[in-house]
């Protein structure tokens, strides 16, 4: 699967509106609901736009704020859902903001990504074609601004499910997100479902993202193909909503049988879905 650097222009488009998508699904909520579970194991609604607010903030170069000296300190590395230095990260800037109001962290989520907004559009095209450190290695500044989008997008269905709501997740955001949703596959076909050699698998996804999706195995190696190489092995159909959650771990496929076929070799394809999630 090729995979070229973003459009600069039009991916920070992108994010401007994924932000704003975010700030107007959370605008009305009130400081109970603020505190309601989300999907994403010890984070309430109110941490997921914590999240997004530390990790836009860290981008232009700020550090979290100082550990408020009444509340009890948390060793963020004992928490069950921390697995990695990227998710210690997180987890400090969610910790430090949690003494805020919901009404007080949305401001704040206002004026950051406004920064934000301002920074991406200073940008030139060297910048944006410039190596750098992301969660999925070193990469062009572009490429690990599609990751930006990917999460963020990511968080507004979790704050959605969290809140009880339905967004549309179709479209450009969602087209470019699921690029991200689909580069890691070949792993998941190898480690995950221990596909053998010359397996040909096909995820064939209904709207509101409507794709197929070609898998293979050679030499012991799994890889996303930009078509389809002969009768698939195993061929697995659902809707794109559910893919999205399972690939990002917000569910399981033992929650969502009656939502998900497999024909062909069903065993491996039943190991694929109960193996597609993965953590960035």
């Amino acid at each position: 699967m090729t995979d070229r650097t973003p459009d600069r222009e039009q991916l920070t488009d992108l994010l401007s509106q994924q932000w704003e998508a975010i700030g107007i699904l959370v605008a009305d909520l009130d400081e109970k609901a603020w505190r309601k579970p989300s999907p994403l194991p010890g984070w309430t609604l109110f941490d997921v736009v914590a999240h997004v607010v530390g990790t836009e903030s860290w981008l232009l170069g700020d550090t979290p704020p100082p550990h408020d000296p009444l509340r009890p300190k948390t060793d963020v590395r004992t928490l069950p859902h921390v697995r990695n230095e990227v998710a210690v990260l997180n987890e400090i800037w969610v910790d430090r903001l949690r003494p805020l109001s919901g009404k007080r962290l949305l401001a704040l989520f206002d004026e950051v990504t406004d920064r934000r907004r301002a920074a991406l559009a200073a940008l030139d095209e060297q910048a944006w074609q410039t190596p750098t450190v992301s969660p999925v290695g070193q990469v062009p500044y572009g490429r690990f601004m599609r990751v930006r989008l990917f999460d963020c997008w990511m968080h507004e269905l979790d704050l959605a499910d969290g809140i009880g709501r339905t967004v549309a997740e179709g479209g450009a955001r969602a087209e470019t997100a699921f690029t991200e949703l689909t580069l890691g596959l070949g792993r998941a076909v190898v480690k995950g479902a221990k596909a053998p050699d010359g397996s040909r698998i096909t995820i064939d996804l209904s709207g509101p993202v409507t794709r197929q999706i070609h898998l293979a195995v050679v030499d012991g190696r799994g890889a996303v193909l930009d078509a389809a190489e002969g009768e698939p092995t195993a061929v697995i159909s659902m809707d794109s909503g559910l893919f999205a959650r399972l690939r990002g771990g917000r569910t399981t496929a033992a929650e969502h049988r009656d939502a998900v076929t497999v024909s062909g070799d069903t065993a491996l394809g039943e190991r694929l879905v109960q193996n597609l999630a993965f953590t960035i």
